[in-house]
């Protein structure tokens, strides 16, 4: 494949990337946001454990073997598909495994993470685990060949499911029950339509030699995912050992909505950027251009994004949960604040390791984050929940640094040219948030909220059209979409 056509793939995989995502985030913080009206912030707080224990499990269901599928380059269609017939039926037989496991010991599990006597909810909602295990195979193969557009099709109907499951069944009174039934309904809708669509089917086909070679690569990705995990859940198992399930409703609750924002950018573009690179892993030059690119388109969004929502916290907590949430406005704005620097600077280095084929880096720069992180949260919660929240934000930073570092002496791209990439948008969102403050300083009020919003949004993006090099982007990013359409 060469450099044009890829560049056009990648192009086409963004738009329809892009489109599943905003579909997604529409619909989804519309459920949550009529959900939260409905239902107690307790409710999302024992949801929140049963996703914790469910995403621990599903790590060591697909066992790396989707990023090995995208990135591995086979020497013909034979030797593909034998592969991945291997990761199809190793990832069915560890996820019945391991839903047993779940099953046989739902009672421990649950009084482990803070909910005793929700054993059979925890076994119960697990069944999801083979479900995904019918559709990580063949999402995989659709990433690999840039075919977003089939993924669009079915995450819109997986995410519209529990719209119409969820919601009528929180009015009825099932509380937490109605939130694990949307979930499973939607990852059931899901695994039917892409195994009917897929035009790969599984047969009987298996072969440890194969599953050795590919256990080589994906072990790697799969101890990579445990640090991760690791690191997004070990301040909810804190909270729930430490705290009451209403705060870890607040605080998960308010994090998700958060990330929901931001997903919406990472999930349109981590997976488009981590195909292309497989593809270009050989050569440097062109991948470090496409790397620096999709870095600087990044950045003109998330950065006056999170400066936004922090100082218009308040507001964006009333919209999205209610009145009753008032205390999940501090958690919205430090999150959305420190989020904005984690994405715009440092989010993408892992899709740089995992492309070049070296997921060991993504695991150093892990685990170098999580003796830090764990101290932190573990002291920072013994002095209250906002100390944590205050803490667990900022003490992100330490993690970007330590991929910054590890970009410059293990793979070679310059630190001084990674900041130097989003500059611009960081120091115009920079002036877009003095102005916000000095505007929230002359008027208060719902209307006056709004006006000054289009106001800094207007002042941003005239900054950015002044500034040569981001027009020149720009317009060749509109261009290239028109070529496409």
């Amino acid at each position: 494949m060469d450099n044009k056509e890829l560049k056009g793939k990648m192009i086409n995989a963004t738009k329809w990337a892009t489109l599943t995502e905003i579909a997604a985030k529409i619909v989804t913080p519309i459920t949550n946001m009529i959900l939260a009206r409905i239902l107690a912030p307790e409710a999302f707080g024992v949801v929140a454990t049963i996703t914790m224990i469910i995403s621990f499990a599903d790590m060591f269901t697909d066992a790396g073997f989707q990023k090995y599928l995208v990135q591995r380059e086979f020497k013909d269609k034979e030797e593909k598909l034998k592969n991945t017939n291997v990761a199809f039926w190793t990832n069915l037989g560890i996820s019945l495994f391991l839903w047993g496991i779940i099953i046989i010991f739902s009672d421990l599990i649950a009084t482990l993470v803070g909910n005793p006597g929700l054993g059979i909810v925890v076994a119960i909602s697990c069944m999801v685990l083979p479900l995904t295990s019918f559709s990580s195979i063949q999402m995989a193969l659709y990433r690999r060949s840039f075919d977003f557009r089939t993924l669009f099709t079915v995450r819109v109907g997986t995410v519209c499911i529990p719209f119409f499951i969820t919601i009528p069944l929180a009015l009825f009174g099932l509380g937490y029950w109605s939130l694990i039934i949307g979930m499973i309904a939607g990852q059931l809708f899901s695994a039917i339509v892409l195994t009917v669509k897929s035009e790969w089917k599984p047969s009987l086909f298996y072969k440890f030699k194969i599953l050795r070679q590919m256990l080589s690569f994906s072990i790697w990705s799969l101890i990579e995912g445990v640090m991760i995990w690791f690191t997004i859940w070990v301040d909810v198992l804190i909270i729930s050992g430490a705290l009451s399930v209403y705060y870890l409703g607040i605080y998960k609750t308010s994090i998700m909505m958060v990330d929901a924002l931001f997903g919406l950018i990472i999930a349109s573009t981590a997976p488009v950027l981590f195909s292309a690179l497989s593809r270009l892993q050989h050569d440097n030059e062109k991948f470090n251009l496409f790397f620096f690119k999709i870095q600087r388109y990044v950045s003109l969004i998330v950065f006056p994004l999170g400066i936004g929502v922090y100082l218009y916290s308040d507001l964006a907590t009333q919209i999205f949960l209610g009145n009753d949430w008032y205390e999940a406005s501090d958690v919205i704005g430090y999150w959305a604040l420190t989020s904005a620097i984690m994405v715009g600077v440092g989010r993408y280095c892992s899709e740089v390791y995992r492309a070049k084929g070296r997921p060991k880096l993504s695991i150093l720069a892990q685990v170098l984050h999580l003796v830090v992180l764990i101290p932190v949260c573990l002291i920072s919660v013994k002095y209250g929940f906002w100390v944590l929240v205050i803490a667990r934000s900022w003490v992100r930073l330490q993690g970007i640094i330590v991929n910054l570092f590890i970009m410059k002496f293990a793979i070679g791209i310059s630190i001084i040219k990674i900041l130097k990439n989003v500059l611009p948008s960081a120091f115009f969102a920079t002036l877009m948030g003095l102005l916000g403050y000095l505007l929230q300083q002359m008027n208060e009020g719902l209307i006056w909220d709004f006006i000054s919003i289009l106001l800094c949004m207007i002042f941003y993006f005239s900054l950015n059209i002044l500034f040569r090099d981001t027009r020149l982007d720009l317009i060749g990013l509109v261009q290239q979409m028109k070529k496409r359409s």
